[in-house]
């Protein structure tokens, strides 16, 4: 039995999200920051109800206006850490995400990273 594990666990997987889950790369931020006015913010300042950006990787069948390539804003506390291949994502459902910012059309009112 333990040599039929083990060729399963070293086989490569195909991963799919259900429902309405996100898996989202984190966009983390290194180090000290600075505000808009100039302030240095210190990496070791609390930032513990700060929104995060990050890119969507791969969308669940039901989900209905967030594409793959995405980058949406989420409380991490609404958020689920997994590691794969040694990377960090993060599984969020449709409806924890705050905000979305895709690619633009010319005339399309709103604000622009």
């Amino acid at each position: 039995m333990a040599m039929a594990r083990s060729k399963i666990d070293s086989a490569h997987k195909k991963i799919r999200m259900t429902g309405d889950r996100l898996l989202v790369e984190v966009q983390t931020e290194e180090g000290e920051r600075k505000s808009r006015g100039g302030i240095l913010i210190p990496a070791t300042a609390d930032v513990s109800r700060r929104l995060e950006w990050g890119e969507v990787v791969m969308t669940g069948p039901t989900v209905r206006s967030i594409e793959p390539g995405d980058s949406v804003l989420f409380a991490p506390d609404s958020a689920y850490e997994v590691e794969i291949r040694g990377d960090l994502y993060v599984i969020l459902r449709e409806p924890d995400i705050q905000a979305l910012a895709a690619a633009a059309q010319e005339d399309t009112p709103g604000l622009y990273l």
